[in-house]
């Protein structure tokens, strides 16, 4: 079965063509930074418009890319949520539109599904059962995976997500958007024994996430060591780099200790590890310290599956498909859809 799939769920614009028997056939992506970045965020009625521009013209170049013509597609997967009402409706609608002229179904895909399956775009894969770490800006959830559609929310963010509190620490550090990856960037230059920020939640039970506190700190942290208008240009950077690293150090370390707290919960060794934030290096690389050395696996998708991107959709599209999911000839997007609400598939590729 090759599948079609669409990402347009907030600023930036996937498309990709997923073949069950020989994987990945092309894949294309559209990133809006250079159209939010005077604002120093999404705006989502620039977003929905530059989804309308840019996912036809990016379909047909996919196809191309993989040698492929409408007729030779059997089925279109479209994330249906959660994320900007305006931008979904742009991939639900061509999306559903282009399977009816082609005759073929069609399937809403969550958008937090696409990216916990992501990392079975590799090989190895990851296999049934584990727990998955999906860090992304607008989530931080800890869910156990039974198979495809069977999901256990273990924790979740009862405010910032990890990649949220990332983006509004840079933006104070006076980081350019997307503030994310330049604060990781920045922390490259930070002192390692300069300043210590707190690990939340992680001295009490549970496996629910908070940022905002953290991100507080920082700010308090910040107004505090420069303070001085006499200090130096140079010093003053190098503070901002600490702070940086400080703060990076913070979250890559409470979300190794939720993680390990999750797998002695659910007696699993597999951990996968998905979402924009995921890419981050020192997450990978402390994760997979901590983790190996209990005997236990992290996987990750490469970086360019990690951030929203057509493959992960298609790909989850296509494990619906063959499992015999179908959607009546309409089309409606969810922008809080919850992940644990999705029906089961038994079908594995």
């Amino acid at each position: 079965m090759r599948v079609l799939g669409i990402e347009t769920s907030c600023d930036e614009t996937g498309v990709a063509v997923y073949d069950h028997r020989q994987g990945l056939l092309a894949h294309t992506l559209y990133s809006q930074i250079g159209v939010h970045a005077e604002f120093g965020g999404v705006v989502p009625e620039l977003a929905s418009r530059d989804h309308v521009r840019k996912t036809v013209p990016l379909v047909a170049e996919t196809l191309e890319r993989a040698g492929l013509q409408g007729r030779d597609i059997d089925g279109v997967a479209y994330t249906a949520g959660p994320g900007l009402v305006g931008a979904l409706l742009v991939g639900a609608a061509i999306g559903r539109s282009l399977a009816w002229g082609w005759g073929v179904p069609a399937v809403p895909v969550h958008h937090m599904e696409g990216h916990l399956l992501a990392p079975m775009l590799e090989e190895p894969r990851p296999g049934f059962p584990f727990v998955a770490l999906l860090v992304s800006g607008g989530h931080t959830q800890l869910v156990e995976v039974q198979s495809v559609g069977r999901y256990r929310m273990l924790g979740d963010s009862l405010d910032d997500a990890a990649g949220e509190a990332f983006d509004k620490t840079a933006k104070l550090l006076g980081l350019p958007y997307p503030g994310g990856p330049e604060l990781a960037r920045l922390a490259e230059k930070g002192r390692p024994d300069r300043f210590r920020f707190p690990r939340p939640m992680t001295d009490r039970p549970g496996l629910d996430f908070s940022f905002s506190g953290l991100k507080t700190f920082a700010l308090h942290t910040l107004q505090r060591e420069l303070a001085d208008a006499e200090i130096p240009t140079q010093e003053r950077e190098q503070i901002k780099a600490d702070i940086a690293y400080a703060f990076e150090q913070a979250v890559v370390e409470t979300l190794v200790i939720k993680c390990r707290r999750a797998l002695d919960e659910t007696g699993s060794r597999t951990l996968v590890l998905a979402g924009g934030v995921s890419a981050n290096r020192r997450l990978r690389e402390r994760m997979r310290e901590a983790i190996a050395g209990e005997a236990g696996e992290v996987f990750y998708p490469r970086p360019e599956y990690c951030t929203d991107n057509g493959a992960m959709i298609a790909f989850a599209g296509a494990q619906r498909l063959l499992g015999g999911q179908q959607e009546p000839l309409r089309f409606a997007v969810d922008p809080r859809w919850r992940l644990v609400d999705l029906p089961a598939i038994d079908r594995r590729r």
